[in-house]
């Protein structure tokens, strides 16, 4: 990866770091929200970016207090806009083609689960170019828990010090801290600068390029 020394391993979260779902997923929140004449700003739909729907209802006080939360994570499925397909980031294609031309194992870790990160992958190349794949169904904790990543270091069987997370969002750049990576990198795609550093971001990056190696 360019400036940087090369990691053992890529750990990289789905949505908002691989690809432009993000839009996707927030017309899903804001449906589900008018859908249930519940109140909702962009501040409300940032507390899901980046964790699990079920986290969320069951840990943090909203209008959904009370509800069951598994109950709510499959509402918000049902209003999934199947019109709207995501977009790769910028230099995701070319980082997943430059770490398997370098033997460089990707691993993805994301709050998804494993039938929508198979879904979106396919734009990148398919699931197949990862060496593995850690989903929400995989761990008890999702993000800002480490438990995603480390289970994708045990899967390699690295050091977590000779491993590069790539992440947009706070709660994934605290999750790819607490699990002892070497680097963290923050992605501007969901949050600011300032959020993904105070988060504990190593270094900030607008898209994937700026981790291309350049030949």
């Amino acid at each position: 990866m360019a400036g940087l020394r090369p990691p053992a391993a890529l750990l990289l979260d789905l949505d908002g770091t691989l690809v432009d779902s993000e839009p996707v997923h927030r017309e899903t929140y804001r449906r589900f929200f008018g859908a249930r004449g519940w109140e909702h700003d962009d501040a409300l739909l940032a507390q899901f970016t980046g964790r699990r729907p079920d986290d969320v209802f069951a840990g943090t006080p909203g209008p959904w207090s009370g509800e069951d939360p598994t109950a709510l994570l499959h509402e918000v499925a049902s209003h999934h806009p199947h019109d709207l397909l995501p977009e790769p980031v910028e230099g995701a294609r070319e980082l997943v083609d430059d770490a398997c031309s370098r033997g460089i194992p990707c691993v993805l870790v994301t709050s998804a689960d494993r039938r929508w990160a198979r879904t979106a992958l396919e734009i990148l190349g398919g699931a197949g170019r990862f060496a593995a794949m850690v989903t929400r169904e995989d761990v008890t904790d999702g993000k800002p828990a480490p438990d995603g990543y480390l289970l994708a270091i045990r899967t390699l069987g690295v050091r977590p010090e000779d491993c590069l997370v790539a992440e947009d969002t706070p709660a994934g750049v605290r999750a790819g801290r607490s699990a002892g990576a070497g680097t963290v990198v923050g992605v501007t795609t969901s949050f600011s600068a300032d959020e993904l550093r105070a988060a504990g971001a190593d270094l900030v990056l607008p898209d994937l390029h700026g981790l291309v190696t350049t030949r």
